[in-house]
């Protein structure tokens, strides 16, 4: 087998150790291996050992979050290929930490390792920060979850009437509940806005059994709920920070019908905005993993389940292809009621999410606006086969048709 990298290195990284292989096969041709640390001394040791050794290529695992240091400290001093776990699997029964890193150099060594995707510097930390800012929001829909849980135990059913247990009528309720106050009638006026029109139903909702054990919860969980409100700020200005340089860019997204803009800033910082990583559009959809895997064996399709992976991005995608399809006379929707009528709607959805992806590629590679193709595209492209389903629906309704109109 050919040989594309004479001088090249394999890495096995793990917590506290890595293990690395040089392997030359020009003069003067060796194998050698040592184990670093992880620390950052030792990791300027060990880009010092590679450079030495004159290393052009650089491969290692994505294991966890220990990949990343050693790829920080390496960049810039040989070309690095980040490879998938799942893709280098050694043989079985011969698993070492040696021999994981010599397999990694072959593997480099005869170009049968696919680079995986890695952002810039810059949107690796937007990636960060958008990731971060999710979880905290999550956070904070579990413990409204488990304010919920309190009422039900204190038999307050606030959330059986209002469409927000924490929008203003319902925090300032929970603020009164409380500092002890447990009249139905009093916190029941506390209502705003819409909510006073339930001003009986309120009362009854309210009429319960509260102990100051609620109210200690109440007044925990109120408080985290504050403090990540307010971490969720600072974070939101950390993204608007970052993303200052290239705003234009993740603008230009919220032209397409479910993208919000803490949308945009998600799919930026997940894919970056150079397109050229990847070859294709559906390259950029197998990688964010909206398309069915290749499982064929004696010629049979055994699966059509989508790829596991993607999931900050996939989970962004879907979530705004439920917001599309509800804007109504636009290709989304049409393309979601065409194949939701033959696949159903789990299928159809992610057959929008990879299409809005689609349309996110072209529109960061060339810097253009969303150009919707309509809510009649699909007539348009197939006129005459949607012509002859037509047809043959009337005439098996019993309907009379002129010669020239009868169905083939």
């Amino acid at each position: 087998m050919q040989v594309l990298y004479p001088r090249c290195a394999g890495l096995d990284v793990h917590k506290d150790t890595v293990v690395a292989c040089v392997r030359c096969v020009s003069e003067p041709e060796h194998h050698e291996t040592r184990s670093f640390a992880t620390t950052t001394r030792e990791l300027l040791a060990l880009g010092e050992w590679l450079v030495e050794h004159g290393c052009s290529h650089v491969a290692m695992e994505a294991t966890g979050i220990y990949w990343r240091p050693v790829w920080h400290v390496l960049e810039g001093q040989a070309e690095l290929v980040l490879a998938n776990a799942q893709h280098i699997k050694n043989v079985p029964g011969r698993k070492t930490d040696v021999n994981d890193a010599m397999w990694i150099a072959d593997l480099l060594a005869h170009g049968l390792i696919r680079s995986s995707f890695v952002p810039p510097q810059p949107i690796q930390e937007l990636r960060d920060l958008t990731r971060t800012r999710k979880q905290l929001v999550r956070e904070i829909s579990q413990h409204s979850l488990r304010i919920q849980k309190v009422l039900e135990d204190a038999n307050i059913k606030l959330g059986s009437v209002l469409s927000e247990v924490l929008g203003v009528s319902g925090r300032a309720m929970l603020g009164a509940i409380i500092e002890g106050e447990s009249d139905p009638h009093r916190l029941a006026d506390l209502a705003q806005g819409t909510a006073r029109r339930k001003h009986d139903e309120l009362v009854e909702a309210l009429h319960g059994r509260i102990r100051p054990h609620h109210r200690t919860l109440l007044r925990l969980h109120l408080n985290l709920i504050a403090a990540l409100e307010h971490t969720v700020g600072e974070v939101d200005a950390a993204v608007g920070k970052s993303l200052e340089p290239i705003h234009q860019r993740a603008r230009l997204l919220t032209t397409m019908p479910g993208i919000s803009e803490v949308s945009a800033e998600v799919i930026v910082a997940e894919i970056g905005i150079d397109m050229t990583r990847f070859a294709t559009p559906g390259h950029l959809i197998s990688w964010a993993g909206l398309c069915p895997r290749n499982d064929e064996s004696a010629g049979k399709r055994r699966s059509t389940r989508l790829r596991k992976g993607g999931t900050w991005l996939k989970t962004a995608l879907v979530t705004a292809a439920w917001a599309a399809v509800r804007t109504k006379a636009s290709y989304l929707r049409a393309q979601f009621q065409r194949i939701k009528a033959r696949r159903g709607a789990r299928k159809a959805i992610i057959a929008v999410a990879a299409s809005m992806l689609t349309s996110a590629y072209f529109i960061l590679r060339d810097g253009v606006p969303y150009r919707d193709l309509g809510p009649t595209h699909f007539d348009r492209q197939h006129r005459d086969k949607t012509v002859r389903r037509l047809l043959r629906r009337l005439h098996d309704l019993g309907y009379s048709l002129p010669h020239q109109l009868t169905p083939a």
